[in-house]
């Protein structure tokens, strides 16, 4: 929409000649504004890369107090989907007026993040998992450092790292697991890691040590603390899921573990490449190939442990398990193995499951609706399956799950 159309169609709706803060959010140019931003994140990268760390933080400083790189946080906080949920201050940015009000009021000096409204969504496993929702404002200067961090973490990144990265993407991280298992020659051992409540025990001294951006709002961010059913908790560690900047802390905190993973089994690549070293992690997920169990049991695995100790953090037991490619393993919802030595990427059961108790649900709930809307109700659910299996050996699970479908339409 043109600054022109956008003032029309603000005309339209209210009683007169659109405000000041209306017009100059619609008037904004967009391209320049992202143009600005990505110059800058360039030259972050760029002196990164260098090693000139004065140099970053300047240039990050300029980037956080810059009017593109507002406009550009707050533009990212009112799209995306948690735009309707609001913090505990039960504000939403929800028109150009406040958006355009909101911009100005993210200034440095004078800054306090506000205590985060918790709430819990259902697991797969039948628990639930803790968010925690930032107000407005805290919201949109975590998206404003985002813009600033990124590209460190984006230099710095261990390479076969996949999840919460721009460009990257499930399907990358099982490619990743494809080419390292599908040679015939490949390793057969497969140390599968899960991190116990990884984003709930980062240790905080740590992040406020390495983390390279300012430590004051960094600190505030850290121990702003949760607001559950009435009561506030004080937060000594972890980083909150719900938060933007969260996903970023994350990954820069277990960048690393390939290195430590590699040196575990010899200082030399040589040694990496004898023993079939592999690494490949989505966010807190991870699998790590060798030549056989002992390498993995007894050189990967305390190394793994000793690296997460550091940081505060453990792994899963009930989740942590060294397995044969025979045997096979579940990755992002998708299960790898070899069959007669040929390796097959298939939709997990768990993940067929998942889908066809969603569908049942939705049935469930829809008995008395109309065909049409039981289609609008249940085509995104099943197409959103579909085309995230798409990639692998899928035929027979899509035939299996289009008939289940059908009986239970048909019933």
């Amino acid at each position: 929409m043109t600054a022109t159309g956008g003032i029309a169609q603000a005309e339209a709706i209210g009683a007169g000649a659109p405000s000041r803060p209306t017009r100059m959010w619609l008037q904004a140019d967009w391209p320049r504004i992202k143009d600005e931003v990505k110059r800058l994140q360039a030259r972050i990268a760029k002196a990164t890369k260098e090693g000139r760390w004065g140099k970053v933080s300047a240039l990050q400083r300029l980037l956080t107090r810059s009017y593109s790189g507002k406009m550009l946080a707050v533009k990212r906080v009112t799209e995306n989907r948690g735009k309707r949920t609001p913090g505990i201050d039960g504000k939403l940015w929800s028109n150009p007026a406040a958006r355009w009000n909101g911009m100005e009021a993210m200034q440095h000096h004078g800054y306090r993040a506000s205590p985060l409204r918790r709430i819990y969504i259902p697991k797969s496993n039948g628990k639930k998992r803790p968010l925690g929702i930032p107000r407005m404002l805290c919201r949109a200067m975590q998206a404003l450092w985002k813009l600033a961090l990124e590209p460190i973490a984006e230099t710095l990144a261990d390479p076969n790292s996949y999840g919460f990265r721009p460009e990257r993407s499930t399907a990358d991280a099982i490619e990743c697991c494809f080419t390292t298992l599908a040679k015939r020659k490949s390793p057969e051992w497969i140390l599968e890691g899960d991190i116990r409540g990884c984003f709930d025990n980062f240790s905080h001294d740590w992040i406020l040590q390495h983390i390279p951006m300012d430590k004051v709002v960094l600190r505030r961010w850290l121990k702003a603390g949760f607001i559950d059913e009435g009561t506030l908790f004080a937060t000594e560690a972890g980083t909150p899921q719900g938060g933007i900047i969260s996903p970023d802390i994350a990954n820069m905190t277990l960048d690393g573990l390939e290195a430590a993973v590699d040196a575990s089994v010899g200082p030399t690549e040589r040694a990496r490449r004898k023993f079939k070293i592999n690494v490949n992690r989505y966010a807190d997920d991870f699998v790590v190939t060798g030549v056989s169990k002992d390498i993995l049991e007894q050189n990967v695995l305390p190394a793994v442990k000793q690296f997460l100790a550091v940081r505060g953090l453990e792994l899963s037991e009930e989740k942590t398990r060294v397995t044969h490619i025979a045997d096979g393993f579940d990755s992002l919802g998708q299960n790898v193995r070899k069959y007669a030595g040929k390796l097959l990427i298939k939709p997990a059961n768990k993940s067929v499951k998942a889908l066809l108790d969603k569908v049942r649900e939705i049935v469930r709930q829809h008995r008395s609706a109309t065909q049409r809307n039981l289609i609008v109700q249940l085509n995104p659910v099943i197409r959103g399956w579909a085309m995230y299996h798409r990639h692998v050996v899928s035929k027979a699970h899509f035939t299996s799950v289009d008939a289940h479908i059908w009986r239970l339409l048909w019933k």
